[in-house]
Parts: C-alpha cells; structure tokens; sequence
C-alpha cells in the first residue's frame, strides 16, 4: 500500500525550511518542501502527504489560498498555518477555514511546534481509517468472528491456524473481556471436530454442589432431587470440544476426576461403578495466574500442566489500541441497526478518546460504549459528548478558570477544549440544581458512580451545598 509523506513545509524563508528539515529527522519523519504557493499545489495534487506546514505569505498562491484549495478538492492532508506575531486574525480565519491549528514566528518553543505537528499527522492517519472502514463491505477483518488487524492480534490468529487441527488441550489466557471464548470457538471451527458438538461452561458460575454433576452426570437416586439419569457435559461433547470458562475456580475434588478425563479419558457420573470413555479435546480458559494457584496449593500442578499444553494468550485492549477504530465502527454498524437509527461514523475526537482510555472491562467494555452512544447520539456521527464521561478522562472537565475567559490568547484545539469544560461546568450545575444538591441522585442520572462524580464536582470548583441552599 502506497505510504504518504509525513510533512510537507511550504515556505519562501531556507532557514525556516531548515528548522523544520532538522525537526522530522529528529522525529523520524519523512520530510519535503517547496518555496511557492504553485509549487506547492502542483506537489499536493501530485503527493500524498499527512500534513503541511505553509507560511501565510507566500509568492504566487498565497498560504490562505492553498488552504482553501486544498479544502475544496478535499485533499486529506492536514494544514498547519504559520503567521506573524501581527497576523492571529488571519490565523483565526484560517481555523475558521478548516486549518488544523496555527503558530505564530519567530518561533519561541520548536516541542510545542512538533507536538502540534504530531497531532495533526495522527488526526490525518485516524481519518484515513474511518474512511477505510466506511468503504468496507462484509466482514473483512474478522477472523472466525474476532476482530483485530493489530500485529498482536495476528500473531494469536496464525496460533490458532497452527493448533486448531491438532487434539491438543489449548489454554486460553487473557483478561476479562478480550474474547478468551471466541479464541475457543475459532479453534473448534478449525478443527477436525467443526461439525461435532462446541459444549461451553463457565465453572465459576455454576456452584460446586452442581459442578460435578454437570460435568460428568449422574445415575437416578445417586443423591436427593436425582430424579433419573443425567448425562454430563462430557458425554455430550463427546467427538467434539468442551471450552471449560474460568478454570482455576474448579474445587479441588472435581480436580481429581477432571485430571482423569486428560490422562484417561474417561468419565463417571455420580453414583456409577463403572466409567464411559469419549473422545472430547479441552480448551480451558481463565483470567486467574494458575501459576500462582498451584504455588498456594489450590490448582493441581498435574492438571496444570496437562492444561497447558498450548497456551493462547489474548492480549488487552489497551495494548492493542490500533484496533480500537475498527472494533468501534465494528460494534457501531450492529448496534446502530438495533437502536433504529443511521448513524455513519465517530468522530475523530471520539476514536481519539476512546484510544486513550484504559479499557479495563476490554473489548466487552468497549461495546458496552458505542452502544450506549448509539442510544444517546441525535445525528448520524457519534461525537466525544455522546461517550460517558470515565472515557473523556479529567482533560474533558472544568478546571477553575473563569469560564467566560478570553479564548484568543489559546490555540484553536486549547480553546475548543475550554469551551467544552465550559459545556461541562454548566450541565453539572444544571444537574445539581434539578437534583437539590444530592450527588447519589445527581450521580445516578449522569450514569456515574458517587465517588468519580465528587471528583468531578471538585474539579469544576462546584459545592453541593450551595445547590442545596438555591431555590
């Protein structure tokens, strides 16, 4: 696939080229430049670029006219405008045009420069995929029903592809929420066993009282309520694969018996004399360290290692933000359908927000999101507004500056991100009002738990008691 240039530098001045030349090898960037507005133009139409630097004076086509050529012909690159300290009004209108963000000379901080420069190229690289996802058609990223084109993710996918013909007894590692029970199903549907039974069972869900008799059956009057024969999951497994959840919440007793089935394989339902043999393979999964469990003396080290045989491990969201966009326009595309309404897309702010935050619930969490921004959104793109606010993170909120500050002496993306804690400050407010001054009332209509909405509070410079006193 063709790869753009990092940064284009359209400017008349060598030394200010220089300074710029200096600053994307210093960054690892690929770099290019040209000295007139014509010049520049015939490069953008001819190139792809993520982002351009242009001075507002230029010979020929003016640094303004090249912004609102590129905006009418819909170039994707991403224009930073450099001014005159005595020029911010035509830098404002610039942004008002569609710049990115603008900086005056002489320069007084190249980081600041450099950073802006940065977040232009990772806005220019995001827009590029929402546009790529908005294009596909099926399900072209999805491997067995996972989706991922992260090199992590790959690399679980050619681990399936290598073990999934194979009898071997997989254990599935990974957190809460990253798929672990997909990973077994692909690993099923690749097997030679495909067309026999896929038997799931979460063990730390089922009480130990009834584990045993679910897993391996039992014979009628065997104990109190066995009203007939049961046939147990093995049993009904059997020729196919049994994905056992949560393992290392297995009691020790079962241990014993599920140790049998690996080494054997043979089960006996509860109250039986004699045993059955079936041909069941095992993918096991937990989010436990059962390591750890066999060091306390609570997991079997035999069954430990008959366990592990293969180990899959399913990496977090967190690391793997690269499929973050796609897993988002994934969950989006099923849950729009549910809640009746056409919705396209996310915004770049929101896929940014939704890339920075930690995801501890995983991919699981991550649906949960996007579907409940695709009940709260009113238009067809998913705005950062419409995410919950433990996603927007603390950058999102009021600090206590005046809300009614001058914005002018900020940049455009400073500015924007002051007027949005403004918004934040006033629905606040607005909340507190209508609920007397009860935060655990407030709290429960913003969907926020009490303690997260406190900080908050804090953080806008807001006291419920004032709220409690207004009439």
């Amino acid at each position: 696939m063709f790869k753009p240039t990092n940064l284009l530098i359209i400017d008349d001045e060598p030394a200010i080229v220089k300074v710029f030349e200096k600053l994307a090898k210093d960054e690892g960037w690929t770099f290019a430049s040209a000295s007139s507005g014509t010049q520049a133009i015939d490069m953008l139409n001819k190139s792809a670029f993520e982002a351009a630097v242009v001075d507002i004076a230029l010979p020929g086509f003016t640094g303004m006219q090249i912004l609102e050529y590129v905006k009418q012909n819909q170039i994707s690159t991403e224009m930073l405008i450099m001014t005159g300290v005595g020029s911010v009004e035509t830098a404002v209108q610039a942004i008002k045009l569609g710049a990115y963000d603008y900086f005056t000379k002489p320069f007084d901080d190249i980081n600041k420069i450099s950073n802006a420069i940065a977040k232009a190229m990772e806005r220019h690289r995001l827009l590029q995929k929402l546009k790529q996802m908005e294009r596909m058609e099926g399900d072209s990223s999805s491997y067995e029903g996972i989706i991922g084109k992260s090199r992590k993710m790959q690399e679980v996918f050619e681990l399936i592809e290598s073990v999934a013909p194979t009898n071997s007894t997989v254990l599935v590692l990974g957190e809460s929420g990253t798929g672990k029970e997909l990973v077994a199903q692909a690993l099923h549907k690749r097997s030679r066993r495909a067309g026999k039974p896929f038997i799931v069972i979460n063990c730390a869900a089922v009480p130990e009282t009834l584990l045993e008799s679910e897993l391996f059956g039992h014979r009628r009057g065997s104990f109190t309520g066995a009203i007939q024969d049961k046939k147990g999951l093995f049993e009904e497994a059997d020729g196919g694969t049994i994905f056992m959840d949560e393992v290392g919440d297995i009691p020790p007793a079962i241990q014993v018996k599920l140790l049998r089935v690996l080494q054997e394989g043979e089960v006996r339902m509860i109250g039986d004399n004699s045993s059955k043999n079936v041909d069941v393979r095992i993918i096991a999964a937990t989010n436990r360290d059962l390591t750890q469990l066999v060091g306390e003396n609570k997991f079997r080290e035999d069954l430990y290692y008959r366990l592990n045989v293969i180990s899959i491990t399913v990496p977090p969201l967190r690391e793997r933000s690269d499929d973050i966009p796609l897993l988002t326009y994934y969950f989006l595309q099923k849950n729009a359908k549910k809640s009746g309404k056409e919705i396209a897309t996310c915004s770049v702010d929101a896929i940014t927000a939704l890339q920075h935050y930690k995801w501890v619930g995983n991919v699981r969490e991550l649906e949960n999101v996007v579907e409940r921004a695709c009940v709260l959104v009113n238009g067809p793109v998913i705005q950062a507004r419409d995410l919950p606010q433990r996603v927007l993170g603390e950058s999102f909120y009021l600090t206590k500056e005046d809300g009614h500050s001058d914005f002018s002496k900020f940049s455009y993306h400073e500015a924007k991100e002051k007027a949005f804690m403004t918004f934040n400050r006033s629905y606040l407010s607005s909340l507190m009002r209508s609920s007397k001054g009860n935060i655990s009332f407030a709290a429960a209509k913003a969907g926020m738990d009490r303690s997260n909405f406190k900080k908050i509070l804090k953080k806008c410079s807001l006291n419920a008691e004032e709220f409690k006193k207004s009439k």
